[in-house]
């Protein structure tokens, strides 16, 4: 499977301590599927941190060749993925245990709604009706060392 990861730039080496940490599924290194998504990523880097060219990176995983991995996969948008990006989000150098975690991006319209959920505006139902219609982008977020090792660069 081919995947693809947005940046402001290129580089050889995934190191972990570099990823930010309390993002939707902790911190780990974050790919795409979709190279349009990777490339609307790079551009957001960029901008965001005004240094860099927007640059796309590709990688090989074998999806097959992971048994001995700990791998969450959310299907879709629902309860569970919702409170486990809830709590990523929160956690204060705290992390789960899953080397890769794969599922949809929760992107700002989702971050709304979550925020939302948490002042108590939104019940669970309401968030989950919400979020069902927002974009579905994957990401898959390589979270160990033992994991970043399945990856090829391309």
């Amino acid at each position: 499977m081919i995947l693809y990861h947005g940046s402001n730039t290129d580089f050889d080496k995934i190191d972990l301590t570099k990823c930010l940490p309390n993002k939707d599924f902790g911190r780990g290194f974050y790919l795409t599927p979709s190279k349009h998504d990777a490339t609307l990523r790079a551009s957001d880097k960029c901008a965001k941190e005004q240094f860099g060219v927007p640059t796309v990176l590709r990688f090989n995983w074998a999806e097959n060749n992971c048994d001995d991995l700990k791998i969450k996969r959310f299907e879709g948008v629902n309860e569970e993925w919702a409170r486990f990006i809830i709590e990523n989000r929160k956690r204060k150098g705290k992390k789960h245990d899953y080397d890769i975690v794969i599922g949809p991006v929760a992107d700002d319209g989702v971050v709304l709604s979550l925020q939302l959920f948490e002042a108590g505006v939104l019940t669970m139902n309401a968030l989950i009706e919400r979020l069902r219609f927002a974009r579905p982008t994957l990401q898959y977020c390589f979270c160990t060392p033992k994991a970043i090792n399945q990856l090829q660069r391309v």
